[in-house]
Formats: structure tokens, sequence, C-alpha cells
């Protein structure tokens, strides 16, 4: 094992969730290092291990290499795991559009819908630029599908250009977002994919809470369920009946 991934709160943190599902996608091994937040914005104690102070960072001990953004990191796994870019040319090169989309837009539902896998929360009536966003993943998600075929985003494999959209998936269950057709059933295959769904558990049972974190995502908002709520009360009634 030679990858050490350092990621955030699974609750919280969707830039640490995409290469992690990746590598799981893959089986490709690596050893995770979990780091919570602490309140504020910054995150000092991150500067051991990240240039940028930031989650993910990944470390490769067998050249040294330290690698400290989500898409260089992706690019990074790809140069030792070709499949994690599709194999037909015009596939990648949709795949490579649609994953430097995600990571440079989006700019609505990264600020309106914070990531929070424990939650279900009342969104309303989404604003203008949030709409936007969403008829943009329509449209992208169906390009995709139809062009190559499904059942992912570009074509009979799982690659980069979907670990890159899986927090949509948890962001559009934890909201309620609904979008069109095979738009829509896609996010619902993206979010039950066992990788994904292994991170969304890991965050559910996550049992600490970062204040701004959590005001973020709610913003006076309704919460509809809590996950941990039901986990604590499942276990608890499992422990009863031993």
């Amino acid at each position: 094992m030679t990858y050490t991934l350092y990621i955030g709160n699974k609750r919280y943190s969707s830039w640490s969730m995409r290469p992690w599902v990746l590598l799981r996608a893959l089986n490709v091994p690596f050893e995770e290092k979990l780091q919570m937040f602490k309140p504020g914005l910054r995150q000092p104690d991150f500067l051991a291990f990240s240039p940028s102070g930031k989650v993910p960072c990944l470390h490769d001990s067998s050249t040294s290499i330290v690698v400290w953004d989500s898409l260089a990191i992706f690019e990074y796994i790809a140069e030792a795991n070709p499949s994690a870019w599709p194999a037909e040319a015009a596939a990648r090169a949709f795949a490579r559009c649609a994953s430097a989309e995600m990571h440079s837009g989006f700019s609505a539902i990264r600020d309106e819908c914070s990531m929070n896998v424990g939650l279900r929360i009342e969104l309303g009536t989404a604003s203008e630029a949030l709409q936007r966003d969403i008829d943009r993943f329509n449209a992208l998600f169906k390009e995709g599908l139809g062009k190559f075929g499904g059942p992912w985003l570009a074509g009979k494999e799982f690659t980069i250009v979907d670990a890159m959209f899986a927090p949509i998936a948890s962001r559009c269950k934890t909201y309620g977002i609904v979008l069109e057709g095979e738009a829509m059933e896609y996010v619902g295959r993206l979010f039950e994919h066992p990788a994904v769904q292994e991170w969304v558990r890991d965050g559910i049972r996550e049992t600490l809470r970062e204040p701004s974190h959590e005001e973020d995502c709610l913003r006076g908002r309704k919460v509809l369920e809590d996950l941990t709520s039901a986990i604590s009360w499942l276990r608890m009634a499992t422990r009863s009946q031993q």
C-alpha cells in the first residue's frame, strides 16, 4: 500500500469524498487518515500534511509525491490506473470536460446546499442560480448517458467523472432535489453505488458536529429527518434485544 489519503469529515467534506470513492470503486488499496474539522474556515493543523492546508491530500510513499487538489489527485491516480478514465477517446474527452466543469462551476449548489449526509432538509423554492445549476445537471447527465449508453456517465464503467458527481447525488438526497427522467435515475444509481454508500454510512455514524458546517446546511430550514438519530435508535433497540 503506497497511497495515504487525508480527508475531512465524511459528514461534510464533498471534495474528500470524490477521490475516496474513486479509489474504493477501482479497488485501489490506500490508507485513510480522517482529519476532523475544527471551528472556523481555516484549518491550520492541516498544513502538517497538505501544502494548501486543505483536504483531500494524497501522499504516495513509493515516490514521496504529495498531491493536494481533487482533480490533480484523480489525474495522478489515473497515471497508475488507466481505467480511471474511459478507454474510448470521445467518452474520455467528455468525462474530462464534465469533471473540470464540476471542479470549477456549479457554485450555487455548493453555496446553498452544503453537503451533509446525515440530514434530510426541506429546501423550499430553489433560487434562480440554483435552478440554473439543476438545469445544467439535467442537460449534462442526459448528454453523457445518451452519447455513451450508460449506466454510468461516460459509458459502462464507473470512472472519475462519476466520482466527481457523487457529492451531487448526496446533495440531491439531503435537500430533495429532483432531476428529470434519466438524469434522476442516474443520480439514484450513483447514490446506491457501494463506494458511495460506504462513505455515506460512515458519515452518518460520525458523532462530531462542527457548528459552522451544520449552520451552513440548515440556514433556518426545516430538518425533515436526522439519520444519525435513526441509527442511534436502531443501535439501542438492537442492544435491548441482546
